[in-house]
């Protein structure tokens, strides 16, 4: 069997840590992007990185009416879209104890790690169906499938995103469309200090608590590893530690 050829991604969330080392990472594999950020200027400085392979599209995955539409933002030349990631996300005020957190804060952890990436694959995803063609990956987490204190709302975000994920790719079982899940454990990406809302000290103070996390490009090889496989074969699930995690 004959390996998946390089295509056109769309990535949310790609002006991020995460999202930077995964674009870096099909980039070089010869793909090319669609990039999905809610900060603009380090979309455009990521664009003119990257060249002529890569268009920016500034947009918050919240902001239903944009995301509704996001298939006509894209330009022709970079259509269709081969491969879906879905890695936008974050835990604004989260690790904090459920009764003494701000539910507008949980809200919002519920509306851009779950509703936004439902929204932007139902964008997506009838094109693919129409083509019988395309990879949907979603960057989850361990939290999806472990009990972590402190972290409700944002644990409850990606044990939403793992069921969807698990759900979708049996609605789709009978079309060629693949359906994968990510889930990493603690990977140094800024999504800490987005957390504490820029507290560089609490962002130090949690990191240096454990032994060792993850890489970004820890993550973007395993997204690559996907993707790359096989047409007949789909990678459903890939948790990926650091080795003195289990």
């Amino acid at each position: 069997m004959t390996q998946k050829k390089a295509g056109t991604v769309l990535i949310t969330g790609a002006a991020g840590g995460l999202g930077r080392a995964i674009v870096s990472e099909l980039v070089g594999s010869g793909h090319r992007v669609v990039l999905v950020d809610r900060d603009a200027a380090a979309l455009s400085a990521q664009a003119e990185e990257i060249g002529a392979n890569a268009f920016p599209l500034q947009l918050d995955i919240t902001d239903s009416g944009k995301v509704d539409r996001l298939l006509e933002l894209v330009p022709d030349a970079f259509k269709p879209i081969d491969i879906l990631i879905n890695n936008a996300g974050h835990d604004i005020g989260g690790r904090t104890r459920f009764d003494e957190g701000s539910p507008d804060d949980w809200a919002n952890i519920i509306q851009t790690n779950l509703i936004g990436l439902m929204r932007v694959t139902r964008a997506i995803v009838p094109d693919m169906v129409k083509r019988n063609a395309g990879h949907i990956v979603n960057v989850s987490s361990i939290n999806a499938v472990r009990i972590i204190p402190d972290m409700t709302a944002y644990s409850t975000s990606k044990a939403g995103v793992h069921m969807f994920t698990e759900t979708l790719r049996g609605e789709l079982a009978e079309t060629a469309i693949r359906v994968t899940e990510l889930q990493p454990g603690l990977t140094k990406t800024n999504i800490i200090v987005t957390r504490y809302r820029g507290d560089k000290d609490k962002e130090k103070a949690y990191f240096d608590q454990f032994k060792m996390a993850l890489e970004p490009a820890d993550v973007a090889r395993a997204v690559a590893f996907a993707i790359s496989q096989p047409p007949h074969v789909q990678i459903a699930e890939i948790m990926i530690l650091p080795v003195n995690r289990f």
